[in-house]
């Protein structure tokens, strides 16, 4: 009898040992799971800081830094297209490497290939890839006016953007302000106006594309703006620094 209590206890201790040493496993696996969850709230913020750092270097004119920081948020995550976006647009603006700009353009359509820049990051690398051909080969694929009327484009693009929100704050500071001196005369029908048609004044590397982003907000309306114009317009569309357009 003694014996079989002893076998009893000793399995009984041996029971204990196993359930101990399976919860502590367990224990430890939770801690891991909940440190590596930790560590992956730790780096969005980081990489949250990280951008709002690169977009402040990017506004003082420190592009190099920007690109850096940029850069060094990646992490091949859906999340990381629009830092792609964002490096894409500092080569090609402020860096002028088309090179570097073409391939985060790629990775950006990779990432996000139906996202809120899609349309347009393929319109920009058609230009870019065009653009590359011809200063890379030196042959006449297009010629030097309309390879500089390219590359000046997409060099003023950004720039093209901030501008019209600036004007359309702007214009719509001054209408808040004209009809708090005149509620009379904005609230009289008869000084509606009667047409939305503008004019813009042509200026050096101004064309159907950016006057259609710097007006409508996307390079689709260019057609628009072409047949307002047509009577002084040749066919090739070109605009002349001075000329006065139509826009519709």
């Amino acid at each position: 009898m003694c014996a079989r209590d002893k076998d009893r206890q000793e399995g009984s201790r041996r029971s204990q040992r196993l359930f101990a040493d399976a919860c502590s496993r367990i224990l430890v696996l939770a801690l891991i799971a909940s440190a590596l969850a930790g560590c992956d709230r730790m780096m969005t913020s980081r990489n949250t800081q990280v951008v709002k750092e690169a977009e402040t270097r990017a506004s003082e004119g420190d592009f190099l830094h920007a690109i850096n920081l940029y850069e060094s948020a990646l992490d091949g995550s859906a999340g990381a297209a629009d830092i792609h976006y964002r490096l894409a647009l500092l080569y090609d603006d402020k860096m002028h490497e088309p090179l570097n700009a073409l391939h985060h353009f790629k990775r950006y359509l990779v990432l996000a290939p139906t996202g809120a820049h899609a349309s347009e990051v393929k319109e920009f690398m058609k230009r870019g890839e065009l653009a590359l051909v011809t200063n890379m080969s030196g042959d006449s694929v297009v010629t030097r006016a309309e390879a500089a009327r390219l590359k000046n484009e997409n060099l003023t693009l950004r720039k093209e953007l901030e501008e019209r929100a600036a004007q359309a704050r702007l214009a719509a500071s001054n209408e808040k302000a004209t009809r708090a001196a005149n509620p009379e005369k904005a609230s009289s029908p008869g000084t509606s106006s009667k047409s939305a048609t503008r004019s813009h004044v042509v200026e050096t590397g101004d064309t159907l594309y950016s006057l259609s982003r710097k007006y409508y907000g996307s390079a689709k309306r260019w057609k628009e703006i072409r047949q307002a114009n047509r009577k002084s317009l040749d066919a090739s569309g070109k605009l002349k620094a001075g000329q006065t357009v139509t826009i519709p």
